[in-house]
C-alpha cells in the first residue's frame, strides 16, 4: 500500500516536469523575431549536439551543446544583460537551456519556437557544412 502512495507521487511529479517542460517548449520568439534579433546583436545560441549543427544551422549561431552548456558559461558571460535567443532542433532542448540560463542569472533569454526546423521552413539563412 505505502510503495503505492510513493509510486503514485513520483508518477505525478514526473508528469508535472513532463507538462512545464512541453509548455516551455511552446513558449518562446518565433523564428523572424529570432532572425532579426540575432541581427541586432543578440547571442543566437545553438544547444544541439556537433553533429547536428554541422548538418544544418541558423547563419550566426554559436554552438554549445546542452550537455556542455553548464560548463561553458564563461563563454557566453558578455550576454549575461543581453539578449539570447536559444535555438534546438525543435524547441525542446533549448526551453532546457532557457531554465538553466536564467538560472545561472541571464536577464534576457528567449527559447526559439519551433526551433530549427521552424527557420528552415520559413527559409531564413542557414548553413550547411
Amino acid at each position: 500500500m505505502k510503495s503505492n502512495k510513493i509510486f503514485w507521487a513520483l508518477a505525478i511529479i514526473v508528469a508535472t516536469v513532463f507538462g512545464m517542460q512541453q509548455l516551455q517548449a511552446a513558449d518562446g520568439v518565433d523564428v523572424k523575431l529570432a532572425q532579426s534579433m540575432n541581427m541586432q546583436g543578440a547571442l543566437l545560441l545553438d544547444v544541439r549536439e556537433p553533429d547536428e549543427y554541422s548538418a544544418v544551422h541558423a547563419t550566426n549561431a554559436k554552438l554549445i551543446p546542452l550537455g556542455q552548456l553548464e560548463s561553458r558559461l564563461q563563454e557566453i558571460a558578455t550576454y549575461k544583460d543581453q539578449p539570447v535567443v536559444v535555438i534546438c532542433r525543435s524547441g525542446r532542448r533549448s526551453a532546457q537551456a532557457v531554465a538553466m540560463l536564467k538560472e545561472a542569472g541571464y536577464s534576457q533569454v528567449s527559447n526559439v519556437k519551433g526551433g530549427t526546423l521552424a527557420w528552415e521552413k520559413e527559409g531564413l539563412s542557414v548553413v550547411r557544412m
